[in-house]
């Protein structure tokens, strides 16, 4: 046997789109039954002329108008009043549709849909008051560096549910006496975007600068491996504090010379890499705006507010953490 002709709904924007008869098709015959074999929604409209049916469709219009759909996710209940949906049967409509089908059908069974009007744009934002009421947002992992420690923050999965499926099986509820009222979403869970893994490797080195302390940290996977004394600069070139990353690195580096007043006259000028008149000594770590971690000869200066803005280290210390240090690690300066 033929499978059953369905007649299909068409939606526009805010009801269904009812057409009177297919193109060329005679209105129904003064006392012009309907065919054998065909129902609306399941419900047995054969041998009835067009009143008859549309009397009959009449039981269900309760169902239709006045009607209430349950959501049922998380321990949690939504109710949808079908009256709210602007939910309308249109009887007369569906019979004429249940005619026109039995015509073609050339008695095959059909099964016709409801001519049901109701409001897209209420059932949609029932469908999203529902998934904002359940939607928790994930938490993505984070890195939080201090002076003297530097942690990774768990990460964590949120929820939601597919609203726009959602939308769908409601509508399909309003205009389907057949169709579950009880409707239970499955509830979906968002992932993070950063999880604590991935966002330790963009942590696995650390520096950390306390000028009050003139101690420079080095962290690894969280952890203080080394310590080291520093200079930092002067209260009239203070070093920024703030958060930032190593910028560039240099072997030898040529100093170029800013034109400040305290550079005298070779400002302006540039200063070759082992120069003796290179204050920047054997490394070179930039930072931001010029700032930088650097060697310095005057070790004297070490644990002192003494220089331009820089922090300085020994030699012996500053070539040790250049290996160790990539470009990109970050930088907390603190006061």
């Amino acid at each position: 046997m033929p499978a059953p002709l369905r007649i299909l709904l068409l939606a526009c924007a805010c009801s269904v789109l009812l057409t009177a008869a297919p193109a060329g098709a005679t209105p129904p015959l003064p006392d012009e039954r309907i065919a054998a074999g065909v129902t609306a929604a399941g419900i047995d409209l054969s041998g009835l002329t067009v009143d008859e049916a549309t009397g009959r469709l009449e039981s269900i219009r309760s169902r239709i108008e006045n009607g209430v759909i349950t959501v049922l996710v998380a321990d949690i209940t939504f109710k949808l009043k079908t009256t709210d949906a602007g939910a309308a049967l249109d009887a007369s409509q569906t019979s004429r549709r249940a005619l026109y089908a039995g015509r073609v059908a050339a008695g095959s069974p059909v099964d016709v849909a409801l001519a049901v009007s109701w409001s897209k744009a209420s059932v949609a934002k029932f469908a999203a008051s529902v998934s904002k009421r359940l939607r928790r947002e994930a938490r993505d992992a984070r890195v939080v560096i201090t002076v003297r420690k530097v942690k990774v923050t768990h990460s964590a999965r949120g929820r939601d549910i597919d609203t726009a499926a959602l939308a769908k099986r409601l509508q399909k509820a309003i205009v389907d006496p057949r169709a579950a009222r009880v409707l239970k979403p499955r509830l979906e869970k968002v992932k993070p975007k950063v999880t604590a893994d991935a966002a330790a490797k963009t942590a696995s080195t650390v520096i950390t600068i306390e000028q009050s302390k003139f101690k420079l940290r080095l962290f690894k996977h969280g952890k203080v491996v080394k310590t080291y004394g520093v200079a930092v600069g002067q209260p009239r070139y203070p070093t920024p504090n703030g958060r930032f990353a190593i910028q560039d690195k240099q072997v030898n580096p040529v100093w170029s010379v800013p034109n400040s007043p305290w550079a005298g006259e070779l400002g302006g000028s540039t200063v070759a890499g082992g120069s003796a008149a290179n204050p920047l000594k054997a490394r070179w770590m930039g930072i931001a705006g010029g700032v930088g971690i650097h060697g310095t000869g005057d070790d004297y200066s070490i644990g002192s507010r003494a220089s331009h803005g820089c922090i300085r280290m020994h030699v012996s210390d500053v070539v040790p953490l250049f290996a160790r240090v990539p470009v990109g690690t970050p930088v907390l300066i603190a006061p």
